[in-house]
């Protein structure tokens, strides 16, 4: 079997490159709509169906087996369809899930949807990943993950609204599909400008480097560091903000439209951190950066856990987004450096199939312990994770000081 190739390629100056760079934040706006309702919608979905409050870990391990299936596949999908049509091809699907959803009759048939929800969000994010490493700059690929932000802070906005109005969440779950589909037909129309990178790319491309075998990868000690550091960085990320509604809503008595004002202003924090580290990244180490983050999660969580009073679980939330800000896409950055250009493109798969993973294991077992112990559990499972992320974070920077000391 061939052995893939990693190249990577200057950003485009070209008006179709342009074109495109605004398209891909399209779709990342539409990938953090789809996969921010959830935290708003779940206590209206379990009054609905009649479910427990752990029910939701269903729903997210159907979602995390439908992307990491679709995941493994955008790769082929990127090389055969192209973007635009995969594009397309993606939202078109979340489309159809979200609409299917919003009149889903049983709890099953949501399920068996949120499979094909996460298909769509595979597709988008392993793919459009893969282009935007080999096509972006840094700056554009740290704004790409701005724009998941920008429309993870509208869905549970959108939700809270429809709620408020007394439409349901199933019109919740209608409007972000009719998005989707407006996204799908608008890469459709498109999809001409994606059939190659533009021309002026090409002649500041370095040479391809052979990429390793994934077993090979998967033998590296270093590698598993990062595996793990994404498996808890998303299992934090979604494990807020899936569970900060009903925290506030059920366990401390916070008004429903007040308290998805709140999860919105985390997926703001987290959107504006994004755009501001874009911005200045370039002027402080990534290491001193991330260090500096990790220790203002800790910090985030001991505040939302101890509520001690409204306005600090409020900067609390605020505190947890701007700290989780940087930390993925700088993480993505950073994995050529501590797994070198043959270990890169595995290691990023493996590092998004992870978090996929960490984002279904983690709120799902909350669920689990909130089912017994009550959902002030939530500030503790929060505090662990944090630790752990800043710990793998040490453990990889030693493991790459070393290695580096070693040659």
């Amino acid at each position: 079997m061939t052995e893939p190739t990693i190249a990577v390629a200057a950003p485009s100056t070209h008006r179709s490159g342009l074109l495109i760079i605004v398209l891909a934040y399209a779709a990342f706006i539409g990938l953090g709509l789809s996969n921010s309702l959830l935290g708003v919608a779940w206590p209206s979905i379990r009054a609905t169906f009649g479910l427990p409050i752990d029910a939701v870990g269903a729903l997210l391990f159907g979602s995390t087996i439908g992307y990491m299936a679709a995941s493994a596949l955008s790769g082929r999908l990127l090389t055969q369809l192209r973007g635009g049509v995969m594009l397309s091809l993606s939202c078109g699907l979340g489309a159809l899930a979200f609409l299917a959803s919003g009149g889903a009759p049983s709890w099953a048939i949501m399920v068996a949807l949120g499979v094909l929800a996460g298909a769509s969000a595979g597709i988008t994010d392993g793919g459009l990943n893969a282009y935007a490493a080999a096509h972006f700059s840094p700056r554009a690929m740290n704004w790409l993950h701005a724009c998941f932000g920008i429309g993870a802070t509208l869905g549970p906005a959108i939700m809270t609204g429809v709620i408020a109005l007394g439409l349901g969440w199933r019109a919740g779950y209608g409007a972000v599909g009719a998005i989707l589909l407006l996204l799908a037909l608008a890469f459709a129309f498109t999809r001409q400008l994606w059939t190659d990178p533009p021309s002026d790319t090409q002649a500041d491309t370095p040479a391809p480097v052979r990429g390793a075998p994934l077993l090979e990868t998967l033998r590296l000690p270093i590698a598993w560091l990062g595996i793990l550091l994404f498996f808890m960085y998303t299992g934090a990320e979604v494990g807020l903000g899936n569970w900060l509604f009903s925290l506030l809503t059920e366990a401390r008595g916070v008004r429903p439209e007040l308290a998805g004002i709140w999860v919105s202003l985390y997926w703001a924090s987290l959107t504006l951190g994004r755009i501001v580290f874009g911005v200045v990244v370039s002027r402080i180490s990534p290491t001193t950066l991330l260090r500096g983050s990790m220790l203002a999660a800790v910090l985030g969580t001991l505040l939302i856990w101890a509520n001690i009073a409204s306005w600090l679980t409020f900067g609390g939330i605020a505190l947890m987004g701007i700290a989780l800000a940087p930390q993925f896409p700088l993480l993505i950055s950073a994995t050529p450096g501590f797994l070198g250009p043959r270990h890169a493109a595995n290691g990023v798969g493996l590092e998004v199939a992870s978090a996929s993973v960490g984002g279904a294991l983690l709120p799902s077992a909350i669920g689990v312990l909130a089912a017994t112990y009550g959902l002030e559990v939530l500030g503790p499972c929060l505090l662990v994770a944090a630790l752990a992320m800043a710990g793998l974070f040490e453990l990889l920077v030693r493991r790459t000081n070393a290695a580096t000391q070693a040659v």
